[in-house]
């Protein structure tokens, strides 16, 4: 069983780290509305397949059905605009770089939205660190070009509404305890649909299609928007969420190796520097998290949840 997360570990790095590249690839022939809606349509129409061969039943009520269009378009709709817009300024490895923030902007709007969460001074220092990571990256000392920062602007948005969106889910769909193929289904279907609607407002450029555009935003849309929900799901089930968290270190890595080995792309000194700033940022946090949680965690124990935690250990 091991060894068949680990595979699936490593398939979800390489599918959100390829994420990047599929899209510079696809912007060679479509404008980034069309890019989208050819990730999410493609998306939901695997996500169907497979909600529809484990037998996942669809929620029904409208509530949930409210809440998950509001995560559809804070989770897909607008981010991936966003990185796609920024594709056609900045390079595939570095907008995967910015995407390595995400867990800093979620525990950020954590921090605000949830008062549940607390940090200590490690943990904020590792915020802090995070965020000079963030500004290495970005080099204001270079004085880049208005559109390039635009798109370093629009890579960080991207990264802000996915932490909306992890919270909003933590928040309000999560306690429903729903399953994550279903949700994920509804999810990436709704964005599909409110891309559909828009389309002939914001999809209208002309297309210039090849077999690199169709089969990167074919891969896109069934691997990286849909197969990976489901190996996410079954590593966060099998190893906990802070160890399933760790793919976020690995996914900037393949980013920026693919940019540069497929598409000639060339790193400059402080990309990397400020993406390592940044990831030892993110440890930081996620272990002082960790540490609270255990705390927490213990403090609450019984002495049934004793018993019982050493009757599992025993009969493993």
């Amino acid at each position: 069983m091991r060894g068949k997360l680990t595979v699936q570990f490593a398939l979800l790095a390489l599918a959100w780290g390829a994420s990047f590249l599929f899209i510079k690839i696809g912007l060679e022939g479509l404008s980034p509305a069309q890019v989208v809606l050819g990730r999410l349509v493609t998306g939901a129409a695997a996500l169907a397949v497979i909600a529809a061969v484990t037998r996942q039943r669809l929620p029904r009520e409208p509530v949930v059905w409210a809440h998950l269009t509001a995560v559809a378009v804070l989770l897909c709709v607008v981010p991936f605009l966003l990185f796609a817009w920024a594709e056609q300024h900045v390079d595939s490895g570095l907008a995967s770089i910015y995407n390595a923030t995400t867990p800093l902007m979620t525990m950020l709007v954590a921090l605000v939205a949830l008062p549940g969460e607390r940090l200590t001074r490690s943990g904020l220092a590792g915020l802090a660190v995070g965020f000079a990571g963030v500004l290495v990256v970005l080099a204001p000392w270079q004085g880049s070009a208005e559109g390039t920062l635009a798109a370093q602007a629009a890579c960080l948005a991207a990264t802000s509404c996915y932490g909306l969106a992890f919270v909003y889910l933590r928040r309000f769909v999560s306690p429903l305890g729903l399953p994550t193929v279903a949700v994920t289904t509804v999810q990436v279907g709704v964005g599909a649909v409110l891309m559909l609607a828009a389309a002939p407002f914001v999809a209208i450029s002309p297309v210039q299609l090849s077999w690199r555009v169709v089969l990167s935003v074919t891969v896109l849309g069934v691997v990286g928007t849909g197969l990976a929900y489901v190996w996410n799901t079954n590593v966060v089930a099998g190893w906990g969420a802070t160890t399933a968290a760790t793919v976020t270190y690995l996914t900037p890595v393949v980013g920026v190796a693919l940019g540069i080995v497929v598409l000639g792309e060339r790193l400059s000194w402080h990309e990397p520097v400020g993406a390592l700033v940044v990831l030892l940022g993110m440890a930081l946090v996620q272990r002082r998290t960790g540490a609270a949680t255990q705390r927490r965690r213990a403090k609450n124990r019984t002495p049934q949840d004793s018993q019982r935690r050493r009757e599992t250990v025993v009969g493993d």
